[in-house]
C-alpha cells in the first residue's frame, strides 16, 4: 500500500455526520478496498467520542482502529515523518486537526468553524505538495463559517469548498461536475438564479467550460479522446432562433471550433432528447447549460451513488453529494453510500492519471 499516494479525506463540520460515515467505512473494513493509505482530518477527541456513541446506538460492532499524528510540524517534516515510519494497513491515518472547544452533535459552534478551515488548507497544501492522491470532502455548514467570518483567499464570504479550492489553486475557473455510474454531468453555470443564467452563458465562458472537461477527462479519467454532448440552452436548442438565439450566436460557434480541432463534441442539442439511451449510449460527458438541466436527469439515475467533481484543479477532488445531517450525526441513521462512492471515483481517476 506505501508505493501508493492515500486518499485524504476532511470529515468537514464536526457536529456533523462526517466522522460518523468515515467510522462506518472503518469499521466495515471498505477503506481497504482502495489498495492506498487512508488519511482523514479530524479531531482526536471527537473522533473517539463519536465512536463510542455509534458503538452505543449498535451501528458499530467494534471501534476502528486509527493511527493518529500531529499535524504541528513544517509540511516537509511530516511529508519525510510518514515516508519514514510504518503503518498498521488495517488502520487509517488521523491526522490531528483539534477544535477549540467539545463538539455537540448537532450543535452548530462557530469557534470550531477555523478548525472546518484548516482541514481544508492542509488538504489543499498535501495536494500541493504531492503527498496525496486526492481529496475528498466531507459536507461542511457553509453558515456556520460565515458566521464566524472565515472567508476565502481573496477576502470574499466563504462560498464553499469548489470556490477555496479554486482560489487557492489560483485558477481563475473551475467546473463543477456531477458523476454516477448513469451518466457525468459537467455544468457552465452553477448556483445562479434562472433569470440571470441567459447573461452568463458567455463565448469565454462556454469555451473555457469545453475546455476544462476535455483536459480533465484525458488527464484524469485516461480518456484521450472523449465523447462530449452539449445541452442548448433553450427548449428544442431554440428551434433555429424561434426559441431563442444563444445557441446560434454563441454555443454552437464554440463549439464548431472545438469540431474544427477535431473534438468529438456535438453541437447544442435539445436537452429533453440528449438525455436519452441511445445517445448517452455513446457519450463520455455532457455538458448543461444549467443546475437543473442537467442534475435532475442524472440524480434520478443514482441519487445515493452520486459524486460531486471539481474540474479544472491541478489536483483531484472529489465530494460526497449531502449536507451535514446535523439531525443524524452520532445517531447512526447516516449513510456512508455516497462517501464510499466518492472514494472509489477518486482512487479510479488517481489510477487513470499518470501524477497520482
Amino acid at each position: 500500500m506505501q508505493k501508493k499516494l492515500p486518499l485524504l479525506i476532511t470529515t468537514g463540520e464536526p457536529a456533523g455526520i462526517g466522522m460518523d460515515i468515515v467510522l462506518m467505512l472503518a469499521a466495515e473494513g471498505k477503506l481497504q478496498d482502495f489498495a492506498r493509505p487512508i488519511w482523514v482530518t479530524a479531531d482526536h477527541t471527537a473522533l473517539q467520542k463519536r465512536a463510542d456513541m455509534l458503538l452505543a446506538a449498535g451501528v458499530l460492532r467494534s471501534c476502528p482502529r486509527w493511527q493518529t499524528v500531529d499535524l504541528g510540524i513544517a509540511a516537509d517534516n511530516f511529508l519525510e515523518q510518514m515516508h519514514m515510519s510504518t503503518h498498521d494497513g488495517n488502520a487509517f491515518i488521523l491526522l490531528n486537526t483539534p477544535c477549540a472547544q467539545s463538539v455537540v452533535c448537532g450543535q452548530i459552534n462557530t469557534r470550531n468553524s477555523a478548525m472546518v478551515a484548516q482541514q481544508l488548507e492542509i488538504a489543499h497544501q498535501l495536494a500541493t505538495y504531492k503527498a496525496i492522491a486526492a481529496i475528498i470532502t466531507g459536507p461542511l455548514q457553509k453558515s456556520a463559517l460565515i458566521d464566524a467570518d472565515i472567508r476565502l483567499p481573496d477576502g470574499t464570504m466563504f462560498s464553499g469548498h469548489t470556490e477555496f479550492f479554486m482560489q487557492q489553486s489560483g485558477c481563475d475557473k473551475v467546473v463543477m461536475m456531477l458523476a454516477n455510474q448513469a451518466m457525468k454531468v459537467a455544468l457552465v453555470t452553477t448556483h445562479l438564479a434562472l433569470k440571470d443564467i441567459p447573461a452568463a452563458i458567455t463565448t469565454n465562458n462556454v469555451r473555457q467550460t469545453v475546455q476544462i472537461v476535455i483536459d480533465d477527462m484525458q488527464e484524469k479519467f485516461g480518456l484521450m479522446h472523449p465523447r462530449i454532448l452539449v445541452c442548448g440552452l433553450n427548449p428544442h436548442a431554440g428551434e433555429g432562433g424561434h426559441l431563442g438565439v444563444e445557441e446560434i450566436e454563441i454555443i454552437n460557434p464554440v463549439l464548431r471550433e472545438f469540431i474544427a480541432a477535431g473534438v468529438n463534441i456535438s453541437e447544442a442539442m435539445p436537452a429533453d432528447t440528449l438525455f436519452t439511451p441511445r445517445h448517452l449510449a455513446n457519450c463520455d460527458a455532457v455538458i448543461a447549460m444549467y443546475h437543473d438541466q442537467g442534475l435532475p436527469v442524472l440524480k434520478s439515475h443514482g441519487f445515493g451513488d452520486t459524486v460531486n467533481l471539481t474540474l479544472g484543479l491541478p489536483y483531484i477532488r472529489t465530494s460526497v453529494d449531502h449536507g451535514t445531517a446535523l439531525d443524524l450525526a452520532g445517531s447512526g441513521g447516516a449513510s456512508a453510500t455516497s462517501l464510499y462512492q466518492a472514494l472509489n471515483m477518486a482512487n479510479e481517476m488517481a489510477e487513470k492519471s499518470l501524477t497520482h
